[in-house]
Order: structure tokens, then C-alpha cells, then sequence
């Protein structure tokens, strides 16, 4: 044990800095076991991949010895919501009780802080759409006047998804850089300053990968070096980093660079009268356009879209609006650093979509008759989904998974997206960590599969590393009960919804409510809504009020119970009395109509590997895992898991799943389920 890895042991040992000073601390002896290993890849420059189960308390022991190290430490963790939370509540306590007295820092992406050259453009030309929306705009207004960080999350009221955010922060496409007006004021030029002269960082997943994106394409960091990374709730990295290292352009993008052209014209004489129509035929494109994908399905591949003449003559519409945009503009560029940025920002996406309309090679190599891709769409929408059907033929993506990349769409109510995604990467993930010659420590509560970390290895780019696995400490078989109901139709079958309410209300009478109910497709999640409607627990559905407000509403009812789809399967922390059982409809499998999921697929089985084995199994394992993490968040907490899906028991992978749940004590029985609250 190097000497960190002891300091760190002892802090977190009973009697210790952290037992001494920090209220309601408990030794635990798998959190000293993990803050050793964590200190001693610190220590070796080591990369360390550390499962640690719910209660384990992997925050204090990552953060111990990161301190007590004085190394430059990049601290990266999965939401915004846990990065607050980190530096806000945990890192402070730490430090505090072990007397450190190094510097740390807070960065977000700049969308999440005020920009004063747009809420500036903003007032006096934003339109709003109530009276409360424009009560609103006028809090940001005084609260921009006092605020020292200009971090949006100080506003307290403001929903993530508020129409006013992107009137009042700013993107990487129109940001002004050097040449806008407030740089000396610019909140988030003051955040890196600050995070380049900390010690100890704190950002998040999106802000980490976008660092590493860029340094890719030769831009430059936004984060400082450091000589230590932990990435928190690494699970989600491998997903997160696709994007991040793909392209694309969708409607919202672009109707904000026609919003910002035209706000751009108050301050040159004359140029509404060049800038208007241009802005005008770019958003009757995009809503001929849009209107055109209303005969395509949800999400699909570029192929699929390209199919319909409608779509591919909107592209070209599209294209040639933004051309005509782009081309009006440019002389009023010298006029001031907004045209110029506009500029820049039509031709970029102009470029995008062309890339993206025109594919890749891969793309174009498609044909009709793809034996063996017609065959997978039998592997994805059978044996191994829990998706609602209307799957999207995975041959139209087996063609761009040969290539490494899959081109798709996604549309939402009123808009889209077109993106390019890499089905791999490892590669820029391990050479980036390669080149920082820095420690690495990745940890979750769900890395492992069947007890072993291959699966989220590979996606890392990580060749044999330090792993360590420590079960929850939780007494489980104490604490709680795994249901598994008899009976139960196949569950892509027309009854299985009806028929998996009806076996779930006898759990639900026996613990009155009290109940997170996880669906693996939004049409389930509607159709249990309406069953329940009358039942007499008050009910909280996702999507009826934003995600914050839904779970306050529900940890206050005392007994009521929440339904939610896989977005809820992560960030649901509600501990105590209020969630006394978790109920899965069905294992969670990846819906089979995404088009980066079937590519992936492809490219597994054409090197040779098992579709379902390796990439469909392991997911869905650390999926369920996230779920049923859900159940048990203290001590004193009990509860009942009932997973309802009958593969579990009637197929041969149903071992898996269950040996990388924690040692439940497992029923079929509904009497046992009763006993177990009678008792409480």
C-alpha cells in the first residue's frame, strides 16, 4: 500500500479526519478498500476501473485522496445536477475535514452560463409567449446585474428545457469569442480562469468529451491539464462520447441562426432590408421540410429518410436557404462581430448538411438484399428487445457500420436532428488518456457484467487495467425482496401490459403505494397511467410536470406512485419510507428502431462476435442495474423489487441478469411480498 493509498485508508478508517469532523459518517471497510486502489492509481499513474455498489460511498473515496495527492485533478461526473451537488455539498465537507487547503473550481459548458451580449440583443426584441414567460425574462434581467459566477443554475424556478435559455446564453456556433463587446466580462472567461489556476476541477461528462472532441479536431482544450482524471458514473461515458465525437445539425440550430441574423440587424443601417427575405425563405425550408419527415418514422437511417423524394428535395431547399443566407450576409460582416459570426455559422451547417446528405462511402454501398442484415432484424426485434415493434430494417444500417459510422434522424414534435455517429470510440478515448500520461480512475455502481468488466472495457479502449468490484454493503437479503410474478405472457405480446398491472396490484396494495413503476417504452408508461388513474395513491407521471418537481411532489405525497421510462432509470434518488418498490415491466433491452444500435450490431456480428452476447446482453444488464439501484439508498431503507419480465426465469440469459443483481432474497410467492410489509 503506497503511502497515499494509506493517508487515504486512514481518513476514511473510524476514529479518522472524516468520522471526526463530517456528521454521520460511518467506516465503512469497502470504502477504504475502494480509496486505497483509487489512491494507488493516483499515485502510479494507473488507470483503475471500480465498481462500487450503492452505499459504498465512492464520492468521499475518490475525493480523499485526490486531495490529499495535491495533484491537478479533473473530477467528471454524469449530470449537472451531481456536478452541483459534488462541489456544493461533498467536496467541501471533505476538504474541510482534512484541513486541505487547495483550490477548487466549478466549469460548466458555456451554455449554462449568461451571456451579456445576448440578454443585451435580447432586451427590447425578445417576443414572448405569456405574460409569466416575460415576468421571467425580467428576473434573469435583475438577477444578470448581481450575479458573480453567472451560473443559470442560481436561478431557481427555471426549467432546463425554459424557451428563455437560448435567448440568454450562448453555443459554440454564436459565441463571439475575443470580439464580443463583454469579453472582459464574460462569465465564462472567468470560470476557465479559475478552473486553469485550481487544483481540484469538477466538470461534467458533456463538458469533458466536448474538451476531448476538440483537441481531436486541433482547436485547442477548454479544460487546464491535469495529472489525475475520475470519471464518476463512467457507464455513461461510451454513449455520451459517440456523439460528441460525431457531427450534426438539426431545426432548432438552425432557426436560431435566422433569430440571430435578424437581432443582428438593429445595429447596422439597412441590413433588415437585405437580411429579412433570406431569414424568411430559411424558415419556410425548414418547415417544408419538417413537414415532409412527418411520413418517416421517429428515428431511422439516412437511407431511410433519403427514400422519400419529399425529404431528399427539402435537403436540397434547405441547402441552397442557408447558401442564400450565407451570401446576403457577407458583406455586412465587417459591419460588426455578430454578421461575421452569422457568417461563419451558415456556412458551417451548410457544410454539415452536405456531408451529411451526401453519406459516406459506407452509405452508398447499400443493397438491396442484404441476406444476413435482414436476418439481425430478426436477432433485435425477437429473443432480445423490449421495444414497441416498428422497427426500421437494420440492413438500411449495414451498410454505414462497415464504414464505422452510421448517418440517422430523429425527429421530436416540432423539429429534427441528422447526425453522424461513430459506432466506435475507443480509439480517441485511449489516445487521449495515453497522452495526458495522467492517472485515470473510471467508477459506477453499474460497470460489471456477470462480475466482470470486458463489456464497458472495451468500449473504453482499456487493455487490461486495475479492476476492482465491491458489492453494496447493504444487507439485502435484510432489507429487501425480489418478486418475480408467475404467469406472465411473453411481453411483446398484445396482453403482457394488462396482464403485468394486474399482477403488480396486489404489491402495490400490501406496500400502499409508495412505488417507482419503470417502463421500458413510452406507450406502456400511457397505458399504465390510464389504468391507474382512480387508484388511491396519488400518481406522478413523467412528463406531466418537469423531472425536479415530479419527484419533490412525489417525496412529499408519503405513498405515492411514480411512473417513468429509461431517462428515469438514473437520477431517482429517493430515500426512506416514500419508494418502498421498484417495478420493471420488462428488461431493458435497446429499442429496436435505433439506427446506431442496429449498426452497432452489424459491425459486432461481421468481426465475427455475437450480436446478442456481446453488445445486447451486457447493455441491457447495466441498464437494469441502474434501475433496480433505485430500491435501496440507506441503512434503513426496505423494499420490495418486482420484475415482471418472464425471460428472467424462462431463458438461459436470465442467469445473467440475475447473478449481477445484489444477493436478493428471491420469491414467486405474493404472500411473501404481504409478510414483508406486514413486518415493517
Amino acid at each position: 500500500m503506497s503511502r497515499l493509498a494509506h493517508a487515504s485508508h486512514e481518513a476514511l478508517s473510524e476514529g479518522g479526519a472524516l468520522a471526526e469532523r463530517v456528521d454521520g459518517f460511518v467506516a465503512r471497510p469497502a470504502q477504504q478498500r475502494l480509496t486505497a486502489a483509487v489512491a494507488d492509481a493516483i499515485d502510479q499513474r494507473e488507470v483503475l476501473l471500480a465498481e462500487a455498489g450503492t452505499g459504498t460511498g465512492k464520492t468521499y473515496a475518490y475525493l480523499v485522496p485526490a486531495l490529499l495527492s495535491g495533484l491537478k485533478t479533473i473530477v467528471s461526473t454524469g449530470t449537472r445536477a451531481l456536478q452541483d451537488q459534488l462541489y456544493h455539498r461533498d467536496l467541501p465537507r471533505v476538504r474541510e475535514a482534512l484541513g486541505v487547503g487547495l483550490r477548487s473550481a466549478l466549469l460548466k459548458g458555456r451554455a449554462n452560463y449568461l451571456c451579456l451580449y445576448r440578454l443585451n440583443q435580447a432586451k427590447g426584441e425578445a417576443h414572448f409567449s405569456s405574460p409569466e414567460q416575460a415576468s421571467q425574462f425580467q428576473r434573469i434581467v435583475a438577477w444578470g446585474g448581481r450575479t458573480r459566477a453567472g451560473d443559470m443554475a442560481e436561478l431557481e424556478g427555471l426549467a432546463d428545457d425554459s424557451p428563455l435559455l437560448p435567448l440568454v446564453t450562448s453555443t459554440v456556433d454564436n459565441c463571439l469569442g475575443s470580439e464580443c463587446p463583454f469579453y472582459e466580462e464574460c462569465f465564462v472567461v472567468q470560470a476557465r480562469q479559475r478552473a486553469q489556476a485550481a487544483d481540484l476541477v469538477v466538470v461534467n461528462h458533456h463538458l469533458l468529451l466536448a474538451d476531448l472532441a476538440l483537441k481531436q479536431e486541433g482547436f485547442g482544450e477548454i479544460l487546464p491539464g491535469a495529472q489525475a482524471f475520475v470519471i464518476d458514473e463512467a457507464h455513461q461515458l461510451p454513449e455520451l462520447a459517440a456523439s460528441f465525437f460525431g457531427e450534426g445539425f438539426g431545426m432548432r440550430q438552425i432557426q436560431e441562426l435566422g433569430r440571430d441574423c435578424l437581432a443582428e440587424c438593429k445595429q447596422t443601417t439597412g441590413a433588415l432590408a437585405v437580411v429579412q427575405a433570406p431569414v424568411r425563405a430559411l424558415e419556410q425550408a425548414l418547415r417544408e421540410l419538417r413537414a415532409a419527415m412527418e411520413a418517416l418514422p421517429p428515428r431511422g437511417t439516412r437511407y431511410r429518410a433519403l427514400t422519400l423524394p419529399a425529404v431528399a428535395d427539402g435537403l436540397d431547399v434547405l441547402a441552397d436557404a442557408l447558401g442564400t443566407l450565407e451570401d446576403a450576409m457577407t458583406p455586412l460582416a465587417p459591419t460588426s462581430p455578430g454578421f461575421d459570426a452569422c457568417v461563419a455559422r451558415a456556412r458551417d451547417l451548410g457544410e454539415r448538411l452536405e456531408r451529411w446528405r451526401d453519406g459516406g462511402a459506407a452509405s452508398d454501398a447499400f443493397e438491396e438484399g442484404d441476406a444476413e442484415s435482414e436476418a439481425l432484424v430478426e436477432t433485435v426485434a425477437g429473443d432480445g428487445a423490449g421495444g414497441d415493434g416498428g422497427v426500421d430494417p437494420a440492413r438500411l444500417a449495414a451498410a454505414a457500420a462497415r464504414g464505422g459510422e452510421v448517418y440517422w434522424y430523429e425527429l421530436s414534435p416540432r423539429g429534427f436532428r441528422c447526425q453522424r455517429t461513430p459506432l466506435d470510440v475507443s480509439a480517441p478515448l485511449r489516445a487521449h488518456r495515453e497522452s495526458s500520461r495522467a492517472a485515470w480512475i473510471f467508477t459506477s455502481a453499474t460497470l460489471a457484467v456477470g462480475g466482470g468488466f470486458n463489456h464497458v472495457g472495451r468500449k473504453l479502449g482499456l487493455f487490461d487495467p486495475d479492476t476492482l468490484l465491491e458489492p453494496s454493503p447493504f444487507d439485502w437479503p435484510r432489507q429487501a425482496l425480489c418478486y418475480l410474478p408467475r404467469n406472465l405472457p411473453e411481453p411483446n405480446t398484445r396482453t403482457f401490459g394488462a396482464a403485468m398491472l394486474e399482477a403488480v396490484r396486489p404489491v402495490l396494495d400490501a406496500s400502499n403505494g409508495r412505488a417507482f413503476l419503470l417502463f421500458a417504452s413510452h406507450r406502456a408508461l400511457r397505458e399504465a397511467a390510464q389504468a391507474l388513474r382512480g387508484a388511491p395513491w396519488p400518481l406522478f407521471v413523467q412528463g406531466e410536470s418537469p423531472k425536479a418537481e415530479l419527484l419533490r411532489r412525489f417525496r412529499e405525497s408519503g405513498n405515492g406512485v411514480l411512473l417513468g421510462s429509461a431517462t428515469f432509470r438514473e437520477g431517482v434518488d429517493v430515500a426512506g419510507d416514500a419508494l418502498s418498490v421498484v417495478v420493471i415491466d420488462k428488461l431493458p433491452f435497446a429499442a429496436p428502431d435505433d439506427p446506431v444500435f442496429e449498426a452497432r450490431l452489424d459491425a459486432v456480428r461481421r468481426r465475427g462476435g455475437n450480436p446478442f452476447r456481446d453488445e445486447q446482453l451486457p447493455q441491457a444488464v447495466i441498464a437494469l442495474k441502474q434501475g433496480v439501484g433505485r430500491l435501496i439508498r440507506t441503512e434503513s431503507d426496505r423494499g420490495v423489487l418486482v420484475l415482471c419480465d418472464p425471460r428472467l426465469t424462462g431463458k438461459p440469459y436470465g442467469r445473467v441478469f440475475m447473478e449481477s443483481l445484489p444477493s436478493f432474497t428471491v420469491t414467486r410467492r405474493i404472500e411473501d411480498v404481504q409478510a414483508f410489509f406486514a413486518r415493517a
